[in-house]
């Protein structure tokens, strides 16, 4: 939004998209002309709304207001935004359909079949069509704000040959992406803290994505995430999000400084960091290897700080591996061909997207158009992935169909 060409883009694609939705609006608004002002008056309040915000962004420093604000007005206004594009498809497809109609008329010189008598045309029904899709799309999203703190477990047995006997029915929580900056209720995330300890687990994993920016979102909630313990222990990485490169710093030197922060924050609470490296879990004697590499993201701009040949390096004696590497994209593009001793990986990243569609048997996210490995299992050969959904949010303050994860995975 600091980039002023796109800026005044985005309004002039705003401004073009509000014209267009309501010429369908004015289709099928009611006919007294009390309901028609009634109609046009609230639609152009929230379309003028949302352009004076896009206006006044630039000019603003949005960093200061009261965090839920922020959330929530930036959502509903990219909300409204995204429902208007969609209902605006359908509206083309009526444009395209009436100027297909003109033409053929033209050339026959026959006049264009008029609605059945009683029903209505062709016009009014895509109007509606594409104003019900339009805004049940914003609706979603308006529901969605109350799914961002319903902690949803997953539990998955995992069966491996090579897993030694001492560990199997090993129990691990897995927890990604908790992103503490957008949290506005700490009661609502002690629950969450609540019902992780209440898996009794026997290894806590955490992959990455602490923060959305700055060591210091984690002031208020250091206390909550320190409630977190296993006899193995509590393991953490880092992801994307981390690192701070998503903020204008003052100097490298202010940068590095949070980054350092933020390493002295996971230690305050206990977790062991694993930054490029790896360490060995005993149990009855018997011992396998956890690695734990930064960020690594072979999709997007997203820098590579892994170094996945540190992590592994000495790892060979072990017979069992588990990988803890933030981005999923990591797998296939590297684990896979050059790590095949890895048995385990467990990433984050995505969210799901915070939007999608999960029944038995089929899910579905627009991510997936982006990351082959988005949420769930996923196994080549003998590899297996997980990719947890992610504790918490960013961006948008909400969750529809793809709910915050906490993932249980006993081995076997």
């Amino acid at each position: 939004m600091r980039n002023a060409g796109f800026t005044w883009f985005l309004l002039g694609l705003m401004i073009l998209l509000d014209i267009y939705v309501f010429q369908a609006v004015k289709m099928i608004a009611p006919a007294s002309p009390r309901g028609r002002l009634i109609v046009t008056a609230v639609y152009w309040l929230l379309s003028v709304a949302s352009i004076a915000m896009i206006v006044a962004l630039p000019y603003s420093n949005s960093a200061t207001w009261p965090k839920w604000i922020r959330s929530y007005v930036f959502a509903i206004v990219i909300g409204l935004f995204v429902s208007k594009l969609l209902a605006s498809l359908f509206i083309a497809i009526d444009d395209i359909r009436r100027a297909g109609t003109w033409a053929i008329a033209k050339v026959s010189g026959r006049a264009a079949a008029a609605p059945a008598e009683g029903g209505i045309s062709r016009s009014v029904f895509l109007s509606w069509i594409s104003l019900a899709v339009g805004g049940g799309l914003f609706g979603t999203l308006l529901y969605g704000f109350n799914n961002k703190y319903k902690y949803h477990v997953n539990k998955l047995r995992l069966s491996f040959a090579n897993l030694p006997a001492a560990f199997k029915g090993l129990k691990i929580v897995h927890i990604s992406d908790i992103h503490s900056g957008s949290f506005t209720d700490r009661t609502a995330v002690e629950k969450g803290i609540k019902k992780i300890m209440e898996q009794k687990p026997d290894l806590i994993l955490f992959t990455g994505d602490l923060v959305n920016d700055r060591a210091t979102e984690m002031d208020d909630y250091k206390e909550v995430f320190a409630q977190l313990k296993a006899p193995l222990g509590v393991y953490s990485t880092l992801g994307n999000h981390d690192y701070g490169d998503y903020v204008h710093w003052e100097s490298a030197e202010a940068k590095s400084a949070n980054l350092e922060s933020l390493k002295a924050v996971h230690g305050a609470m206990g977790w062991r960091l694993l930054m490029n490296e790896h360490v060995a879990l005993e149990k009855d004697g018997q011992h396998i290897a956890l690695l734990g590499i930064e960020n690594w993201g072979a999709k997007g701009n997203f820098p590579k700080y892994g170094k996945m040949e540190e992590a592994h390096a000495g790892s060979g004696q072990y017979p069992f591996k588990i990988l803890m590497s933030h981005d999923p994209s990591h797998w296939e593009a590297e684990v896979l061909d050059k790590y095949k001793d890895v048995d385990l990986m467990l990433a984050g990243h995505t969210h799901g997207m915070q939007f999608g569609l999960e029944v038995p048997g089929f899910k579905w996210s627009p991510v997936q158009y982006m990351y082959k490995q988005w949420a769930g299992l996923y196994e080549m050969d003998k590899q297996r992935l997980y990719v947890n959904r992610g504790f918490g949010f960013i961006g948008y303050p909400g969750r529809v169909g793809i709910l915050p994860e906490i993932t249980v995975l006993e081995l076997a």
